[in-house]
């Protein structure tokens, strides 16, 4: 289930990128981008202490959502930010792996897949 969500994730960063677009100017998605942003870096977080044994496997993915959509300036801060406030938000939680944890994880994974079906249906061509 996870594979899925990375592969459409690249691929929507890939089909929304558009070179065309001011430097700072926000994309009519950016919104979105920031949600996935925030859900890869809890992922992050999150499969770290249950015990996944992924490395920085999330942390990867968002770096390639970024190289891939390019964003500069106060777009590509606002991507990371996302990124760092979800990992930051269950460090904060959880020092261990629960059950709601992993209840955590299988409902962001769910919500990632569908911000990206929902992005390449609205954006991609």
């Amino acid at each position: 289930m996870i594979k899925p969500f990375v592969a459409i994730a690249i691929l929507i960063s890939t089909c929304l990128a558009t070179p065309a677009r001011a430097q700072d100017a926000a994309a009519p998605f950016d919104g979105e981008l920031q949600r996935l942003a925030e859900i890869l870096g809890a992922l992050h977080y999150l499969r770290g202490i249950c015990g996944s044994n992924e490395g920085a496997k999330w942390r990867k993915e968002m770096q390639e959502l970024i190289d891939a959509e390019t964003p500069s300036g106060h777009r590509r801060a606002r991507m990371v930010a996302g990124f760092n406030r979800g990992y930051q938000g269950f460090e904060l939680t959880y020092r261990s792996c629960t059950p709601a944890a992993r209840v955590t994880i299988s409902r962001y994974i769910e919500e990632g897949l569908n911000i990206s079906r929902d992005l390449t249906a609205r954006y991609a061509n």
